[in-house]
């Protein structure tokens, strides 16, 4: 392919071995030592319906998944209504001849053949593996090592079937496309995936979640591994039981984060709150779908921006960061566990369900990763709120001789409940210093990612901005991406130098709050802004089209 896109394409209803096909997929082109974008598409339901996945390759970056693919796999007739308008410019539709007559492209009885082993349905899966096995050329002894690497159990049975649709395959369309290697294999990790490691890299004792679409595979993830990494998972019977005991465990010096979904968030509103007066360390990961109410679980949208920006009654200082990769989801879960324990203030990791549960290969440095200590109390009386100059309070936890006072009720320095005039001013005061230490504090840090030069600004933040990059890419576009990592504090000393310049916004909302969050904190006015609110990533070819058109 000299270095272009290389599109995959499965399509089938679920629990037909759709996603774990295009898994192997992405497992196989990252051995090669490509690079690697997967997407999956499924409907709620957990058999039935209809899901594919898209997996785009290259020898160099690709952030995006492609939605014209060059093998193309239909396992049922609905994939194949849905999808032979995806197959690109000399690519190849596979088609299940058991159920599409006469389809335009290659037929292939993937079920008649699946039927002479157990279990056919989660036999298809296999049967698309194999298709592009053989479009890649990949010889017959290599494909069995990968059936018997992916598909351990009823290793015969699998490779019976996998050898017979290769032979039907392979005199129509062996060794079509020439996939070269690329420098060096890569891991593959999921948005979500990177998140548990990042915050377990910066020192993540526990983490409390009710599962939730689309951030439920944290959970999932960590409990897999718990004793790898020396985390304690617990899930909890409510969203509010969750962040009520992260609370308590920060009390006990426990790093802690907790993780859901818009609705289950919005259960965690009050004890956020709660966190802000006691001034608990804790980190909450706010993974999107389409709202309001259950909307659409299993789809991406941005629509949660102004509800992780305004989470909490009363004012106090708060943390929200946005990562725009997946890489970038690892080192900004490190970077906020340190900043929630050293002010002592909670935070919001805010991504998106394109972000949580699309894979791609990363390379991850560990030694970026620090682990930020906060100031502990020394000697003589402890006060657990002391008024000092930033309005960060030395920590002490239990088991200690002195006593430790959380309050939700206003308090004094001591932790006592006081409805006295001056020292609710004084505590408000503590703790607006404590906000304007952080955003001093923020200067010194990454908080905005620049990419290339020249023509527009683009505006984008989280998933959205691999996105745009992999369409200037497509497009051949000359522009300067702009994606904030912080959003709250928006690092406006960053952003001013934009004001009158041509922007462009790119984001997944209807209302366009990205673009309203830029012109009050910022004073940026977009000339345009490219939306897309159907639940549906952007494709970066159309994606192209829509900055040109705005440029």
């Amino acid at each position: 392919m000299n270095g272009e896109v290389f599109t995959f394409f499965v399509g089938g209803k679920a629990g037909a071995g759709v996603k774990k096909a295009g898994s192997v997929a992405a497992r196989l082109f990252s051995q090669m030592g490509r690079r690697v974008f997967e997407m999956d598409d499924y409907q709620s339901l957990i058999r039935g319906g209809h899901s594919y996945s898209v997996i785009s390759t290259a020898t160099r970056d690709v952030t995006s998944h492609h939605m014209q693919g060059h093998v193309v796999v239909a396992l049922d007739k609905r994939s194949y209504d849905i999808h032979a308008g995806h197959v690109a410019d000399g690519g190849i539709l596979v088609y299940n001849s058991d159920q599409v007559d006469d389809g335009d492209g290659i037929g292939v009885p993937f079920t008649t053949e699946a039927k002479k082993y157990p279990k056919p349905d989660l036999r298809l899966g296999v049967g698309a593996v194999v298709a592009l096995a053989v479009a890649i050329g990949m010889e017959k002894e290599r494909l069995g090592n990968l059936i018997e690497n992916e598909y351990a159990r009823d290793v015969e049975s699998n490779l019976n079937y996998a050898n017979a649709v290769y032979d039907i395959l392979y005199p129509e369309m062996g060794g079509r496309f020439a996939v070269e290697e690329g420098d060096h294999a890569r891991p593959l990790l999921t948005g979500n995936e990177a998140i548990a490691l990042g915050a377990s890299a910066a020192g993540l004792d526990v983490y409390f979640a009710y599962p939730m679409t689309p951030s439920s595979s944290i959970l999932h993830y960590l409990a897999a591994h718990d004793r790898d990494l020396g985390v304690t998972v617990v899930h909890p019977e409510s969203e509010i039981a969750v962040i009520n005991m992260a609370i308590g465990a920060s009390f006990a010096g426990a790093r802690a984060m907790v993780g859901s979904s818009g609705g289950g968030f919005a259960l965690m509103e009050e004890a956020f709150s709660l966190a802000g007066m006691v001034e608990a360390p804790l980190l909450c990961v706010l993974s999107s779908r389409p709202g309001p109410s259950t909307g659409v679980p299993t789809y991406t949208e941005q629509g949660d921006l102004r509800f992780a920006l305004g989470q909490g009654h009363g004012e106090f200082p708060g943390i929200a960061g946005s990562p725009g990769s997946v890489e970038e989801a690892f080192y900004l879960a490190a970077e906020m566990m340190g900043l929630v324990w050293r002010f002592q203030t909670p935070g919001i990791l805010l991504t998106e369900k394109h972000l949580s549960e699309s894979t791609m290969t990363v390379e991850i440095d560990l030694s970026r990763v620090e682990q930020a200590e906060p100031e502990m109390h020394g000697q003589g009386e402890y006060k657990r709120y002391l008024d000092t100059p930033s309005g960060v309070s030395p920590l002490l936890f239990p088991p200690s001789d002195k006593l430790i006072k959380w309050n939700s009720y206003e308090h004094d320095e001591l932790g006592i409940t006081t409805e006295k005039a001056e020292l609710i001013a004084k505590m408000h005061e503590k703790r607006r210093r404590k906000g304007e230490a952080l955003a001093e504090h923020m200067r010194g840090v990454r908080t905005v990612n620049v990419y290339g030069k020249g023509g527009p600004a683009i505006f984008a933040y989280g998933s959205t901005t691999m996105s745009v990059l992999e369409a200037l890419r497509v497009g051949g576009i000359e522009a300067t991406v702009v994606q904030p990592r912080y959003l709250e504090p928006l690092p406006v000393w960053e952003l001013e130098r934009y004001r009158g310049s041509k922007a462009i916004v790119v984001e997944q909302s209807c209302l366009g709050t990205f673009s309203s969050l830029l012109r009050e904190k910022a004073g940026i006015e977009p000339t345009a802004t490219v939306k897309r609110y159907d639940g549906r990533p952007f494709e970066p070819a159309e994606l192209a089209d829509a900055i040109k058109r705005e440029s």
